[in-house]
């Protein structure tokens, strides 16, 4: 059964490729008889409030865009707020590194900027330079004992990746892209790229229907989709809405 979802953050009110992305999900849902999902991606708990989450809720009501899941109807899944699952993403992030995909990174933004510029000059992108991949036991209590509080990183593959996007078709993206990422800040909250694969599989969405600007964050989340042998969903990426100044159209 297909199954989409709409997961936006709650950092202002809805605007107008929100409600286009809402839009497609809800519509693709309908047309085939599937199943449409809410979700409140609000883990950046700085720029997240819940008046925001009201307004949302509200004003996807006035559009008559019902959800079959979510906030309010319920459904499987205990919670459809992100920051109500925290403790889900930490097992999978503690499954990842016990198997040897993911591990604590103790570096200071210094460090990890120096890094990159080392990559650089060996003619590499600038990415993460895996410096604490391989720390052994006495090296992290040192760097615990200086007080530093790690971060957790998923160690990138080193090969190619592609998808058949709805949209786009064939969209490859070549390995080297990126470096092992972050995918648990020193906070304990996830990253995105991190969380929405994590969610999206346990709530078995079929179809991600999501605005073109998230294409590059699908590599990330291809990687996390075959280390945890969760099935792919089918990818669209749409067209940014822009406005006669050829920019955005964005609440901000």
């Amino acid at each position: 059964m297909v199954k989409t979802r709409f997961a936006p953050s709650p950092t202002g009110k809805l605007h107008v490729g929100n409600v286009r992305t809402a839009l497609f999900a809800y519509l693709y849902a309908r047309h085939t008889g599937g199943k449409f999902v809410l979700r409140i991606e609000d883990t950046d708990l700085d720029r997240s409030h819940s008046d925001y989450i009201d307004k949302l809720i509200e004003d996807l009501k006035w559009l008559s865009l019902e959800w079959d899941e979510g906030p309010i109807v319920g459904g499987p899944e205990k919670s459809y707020l992100q920051s109500e699952r925290i403790e889900i993403y930490k097992y999978f992030a503690n499954k990842l590194i016990e198997e040897g995909k993911a591990y604590h990174c103790y570096c200071t933004p210094e460090e990890i900027e120096h890094g990159k510029k080392e990559m650089e000059a060996s003619g590499k992108g600038p990415i993460y330079n895996g410096r604490c991949r391989n720390l052994t036991h006495s090296q992290k209590r040192k760097f615990e004992e200086e007080g530093r509080i790690p971060v957790v990183r998923f160690i990138a593959y080193d090969e190619d990746f592609e998808i058949n996007d709805i949209v786009k078709g064939n969209v490859k993206f070549p390995k080297g892209m990126v470096g092992d990422f972050v995918i648990l800040r020193a906070t304990g909250l996830p990253v995105y790229n991190y969380a929405v694969v994590i969610d999206d599989a346990l709530m078995e969405i079929t179809h991600v229907i999501r605005a073109d600007e998230h294409l590059s964050n699908t590599v990330r989340q291809l990687m996390i989709y075959k280390a945890l042998k969760f099935k792919t969903p089918e990818f669209a990426h749409l067209a940014l809405v822009l406005g006669p100044d050829r920019q955005k159209l964005s609440k901000r």
